[in-house]
């Protein structure tokens, strides 16, 4: 079995610029082995799809115990590197962050996301000290990914926003950070930007209309993930099945499901 801080080792070597990570974020045990089944080299969790799956609206609705509960679940789920979405730390303040990723790290995690939203980006950075000194002390290279959410929540006049992005970058990679996540971008040229001007590894999220990954690629991209996109296609096939079963009395919706064999038998 390899140890965590071998897997930790590797998860950091897996974010190449030109060769990028991709990652079909999960949301419980699930998911996440039926994406290691595919050979995914990693293992990434949606804060969005936990908290869904959990009956409860994405946004801090969801408390950390239950949080950790389910990365602990995820990793005893599957042999490779898990990097979990803690969306803003779980907490109140820098102390409460530097709590919630010992507990992190301590579920066995090698990753995690955090985010700054409408946070000031002082505070961001406040929190991923924290999170690094917590990664420090457990001895874990842990990999923080700091989400700058500029594009995503459009903050700003526009053609502020990619000079507010390199700012934030800077600021939260002096504070610990190991690579910056902007989601919300799809113009080739703003990804190639902050490709040549962040001095980190940048991974971006897709989903449809976005570039594919071999164009992010030869941009320099060095992660991709999907983020919510698995989470929402899987409910949104509920959904379908439910009103077509409601309204028609059929099932073609439901076609095409992984067998009940194999998916039981991708969970022995």
């Amino acid at each position: 079995m390899t140890s965590q801080l071998d897997k930790a080792t590797g998860f950091h070597a897996l974010h190449v610029p030109g060769t990028p990570l991709t990652l079909a974020n999960a949301w419980d045990g699930a998911s996440a082995r039926i994406v290691a089944a595919t050979g995914a080299p990693a293992v990434a969790t949606t804060s969005a799809g936990v908290a869904w799956a959990l009956g409860t609206a994405d946004g801090g609705q969801v408390d950390r115990d239950r949080a950790v509960a389910l990365v602990r679940r995820v990793v005893d789920t599957v042999e490779v590197p898990v990097t979990a979405d803690i969306e803003d730390g779980f907490g109140p303040d820098a102390g409460a962050v530097a709590e919630t990723v010992a507990r992190v790290i301590a579920a066995g995690a090698v990753g995690v996301n955090i985010e700054d939203g409408p946070r000031d980006p002082a505070e961001l950075a406040e929190r991923i000290a924290a999170a690094r000194g917590a990664a420090e002390k457990a001895g874990i290279p842990l990999y923080i990914n700091a989400r700058i959410d500029v594009f995503l929540f459009q903050l700003g006049a526009e053609q502020d926003r990619l000079g507010e992005t390199l700012a934030r970058a800077e600021r939260y990679l002096a504070a610990g950070a190991s690579g910056i996540f902007v989601p919300g971008v799809a113009a080739p040229e703003t990804i190639g930007e902050l490709v040549k001007r962040i001095d980190a590894p940048l991974n971006v999220m897709v989903g449809p209309g976005a570039p594919p990954v071999a164009d992010l690629a030869a941009l320099g991209v060095a992660r991709v993930s999907l983020g919510a996109a698995v989470a929402e296609a899987a409910y949104g096939l509920v959904r379908r099945a439910a009103e077509e079963l409601a309204k028609s009395g059929t099932y073609t919706a439901v076609e095409g499901g992984i067998p009940y064999p194999e998916l039981n038998g991708l969970m022995s």
